[in-house]
């Protein structure tokens, strides 16, 4: 009989464009997502949890701002249907406002936090599974329900820690960008490729400049490389209208608003988004949102193909060294707008809606470049055992600290090594050791070791000093609770 052939071990490793998140990432993400949650909260959305698994004819045939329509999804096949991971969280809450719309009230306004998946290359910074944070009002026409999504966004970014001044939220209107495209002669649908040039040449206007955008719009643009970019090829004169759209910004929106009326005259769709964008500006200012917050912005286009009327993003203005160390500002980390489409897909009825979706990987990145988390997360406060006999008293020790509210633990592994508890402590980010022989017990003490006065003092300390052992006391245990707290709050 032939020796059956031993299966290989599995291979360690994460698989390919996913990762793990350990300790103060996952405790510094929860923190800022509950902080999201209670703007969103105090806003009147409700909490909804969708299936992280959608049929892909609910999720739709596509993708927003992808290249691959019905793509770039994690797919399988059940008893003949197909089935995947959703993509993002706003095609489910189409789902959902379709399937229980006798149920929900109307409007239905909600707000989500969870992770999504999408099938594409990975890259630096780029992964296939990432989380969204995500707050929708559906059924609401009025654009009072974009507006008080720009509000919130605001108040959002300033509750987690990003300073009035450090951030913008920039408003559009896909309407405007329809009229403007309307004046320049590139209305229709066989105009339909050279208007998505003119599209993806305004997002680049920041990273290739004026003229950059200009050959673009004209016969095209050769790259540094050699490379060269197709261009939409229309007449200069209305090139110089969509250079003059995404010039429009001024100081103040009304300045703004002025530029777009002068720009979307004679379209009637155009007129109207910028009547739309108005409305937005006015019912912000009269709840103190003004332009050094929220301003009406027309170069803002990423995502109007998924848009059908306001759309608006928020965006970091400090600067950061990117990959290849030169200063750049730090950029987005929040986009949304109106899709009064999505719904009619189920119901056959149009359904307007309006939403919002942070990037909390994103907003995660923009908090430690700015110092205002740090990436560390202090660990608990470590009861050693001494004696393997006295175990009940050590957990009673430990009980009494969590009692308290303190984060603490008895060291559960081989306790003969004393030295090897102290290493597990400083591994695990401990402030206090707690340490307690049969002498102490007997005398109603213990010894606090402050592992993190201890660290700084074997790095600096002269050898008096470090022999001293000021980073140790001894007190009573009746004081053990008062005593752990003070170590604590040295370091905080």
């Amino acid at each position: 009989m032939a020796k059956q052939k031993k299966q290989p071990r599995p291979k360690a490793e994460t698989p390919k464009g996913f990762r793990d998140y350990f300790g103060a990432e996952v405790v510094e993400r929860q923190a800022m997502l509950r902080k999201i949650a209670e703007v969103y909260h105090r806003y009147g959305f409700d909490p909804l949890e969708t299936s992280a698994v959608e049929t892909v004819e609910a999720l739709g045939k596509f993708l927003p701002d992808v290249d691959r329509p019905n793509e770039g999804v994690f797919a399988f096949e059940e008893d003949d249907k197909w089935l995947a991971l959703r993509y993002d969280m706003t095609a489910p809450l189409a789902r959902v406002a379709a399937q229980f719309r006798n149920d929900l009230p109307a409007p239905y306004r909600r707000y989500t936090q969870g992770p999504v998946w999408r099938n594409e290359k990975p890259g630096p910074g780029r992964f296939r599974q990432f989380y969204q944070c995500d707050a929708d009002t559906v059924g609401a026409p009025s654009v009072a329900a974009d507006a008080e999504i720009c509000a919130m966004l605001s108040d959002c970014l300033e509750a987690v820690g990003i300073e009035r001044g450090d951030y913008v939220v920039r408003v559009n209107n896909r309407k405007v960008l329809n009229g403007v495209m309307e004046v320049a002669g590139l209305s229709g649908d066989d105009k339909e490729a050279e208007r998505g040039i003119v599209l993806r040449a305004i997002d680049k206007l920041d990273r290739l400049g004026e003229q950059g955008v200009r050959d673009l719009l004209g016969e095209g643009r050769k790259d540094e490389s050699g490379d060269f970019t197709r261009g939409a090829g229309i007449s200069p004169e209305n090139a110089e209208t969509i250079i003059a759209f995404v010039q429009a910004t001024a100081g103040d929106n009304e300045t703004t608003l002025a530029n777009l009326d002068r720009l979307t005259e004679g379209s009637e769709v155009g007129m109207q988004g910028v009547s739309e964008l108005r409305q937005i500006a006015d019912l912000l200012a009269a709840q103190g949102y003004g332009p050094d917050r929220i301003i009406i912005d027309p170069s803002v286009v990423r995502g109007l193909g998924y848009y059908t009327g306001p759309v608006y993003e928020a965006e970091l203005t400090f600067d950061v060294q990117n990959e290849k160390g030169q200063t750049v500002q730090f950029g987005s980390v929040a986009g949304g707008g109106r899709y009064d489409d999505l719904v009619k897909r189920f119901t056959g009825q149009e359904v307007p809606a309006t939403g919002v979706s942070i990037g909390v990987d994103r907003l995660l990145a923009a908090l430690r470049a700015t110092g205002k988390i740090k990436g560390e997360d202090a660990g608990p406060v470590i009861v050693t055992v001494m004696d393997r006999d006295r175990m009940a008293d050590y957990q009673a020790m430990v009980a009494t600290l969590r009692n308290a509210g303190i984060r603490a633990e008895v060291y559960l592994g081989n306790p003969k090594n004393f030295g090897n508890q102290l290493k597990y402590a400083d591994k695990r980010r401990s402030p206090v050791a707690v340490i307690q022989g049969s002498d102490e017990a007997a005398r109603g003490v213990v010894q606090l070791k402050d592992l993190v006065l201890g660290a700084k003092l074997a790095q600096d300390a002269s050898l008096e000093e470090w022999k001293s052992q000021p980073a140790q006391s001894e007190v009573a245990t009746g004081d053990l609770v008062t005593e752990v707290q003070a170590i604590i709050a040295r370091h905080q």
